[in-house]
């Protein structure tokens, strides 16, 4: 059964759908969102906003009702965590989402070896300077048994006091 048939099934039993990945924006969105739609689901992204085109297009087609922005690190560091040098069109979909007032949460997964607190310090004031003004939600690293990269729990300590107090986090 492909999505939409077991959507269609949910109809009136749930209210709204997550599109998700890896990086759902990888994928042909827009036909799919629009049929989601059709059938009366509000529509959740996460996305990690590299693909500022398709963000755009499903925004101007008025697709999406929330997304959850992974603020993966900062710009020194970005091509590091996230083996990509496509930072700049994450900031282009952060400056959009804020420029659109659209309903959104900027996250970050924090492990303690990758990132430390003057990275986090740096993301928060890129953001409170581009004018985010919602919570920032860290979300502590999980260890798991299909960790993608194999990654362990951290060794290096975090110390949240050292965070700015610039936004308001929530820790998840």
């Amino acid at each position: 059964m492909d999505a939409l048939e077991f959507l269609k099934t949910r109809v009136g039993l749930l209210d709204a759908v997550v599109l998700s990945g890896g990086e759902a924006t990888l994928h042909n969105l827009v036909e799919f969102a629009s049929e989601i739609k059709e059938l009366g689901f509000l529509i959740k992204l996460d996305t990690n906003g590299t693909n500022y085109e398709t963000i755009k297009e499903l925004l101007d087609l008025g697709l999406l009702d929330f997304i959850a922005l992974d603020y993966k690190a900062p710009k020194y560091k970005f091509i590091q965590i996230t083996h990509s040098n496509r930072y700049d069109d994450f900031s282009k979909t952060l400056d959009l989402l804020i420029k659109r007032d659209i309903n959104f949460e900027v996250r970050t997964t924090l492990h303690y070896d990758l990132l430390n607190e003057d990275d986090i310090n740096l993301i928060i004031k890129d953001l409170k300077k581009c004018g985010y003004k919602n919570k920032y939600y860290i979300q502590k690293y999980l260890e798991t048994d299909s960790t993608i990269g194999n990654i362990q729990n951290p060794k290096n300590k975090f110390d949240p006091k050292k965070l700015l107090n610039e936004l308001e986090i929530i820790w998840r």
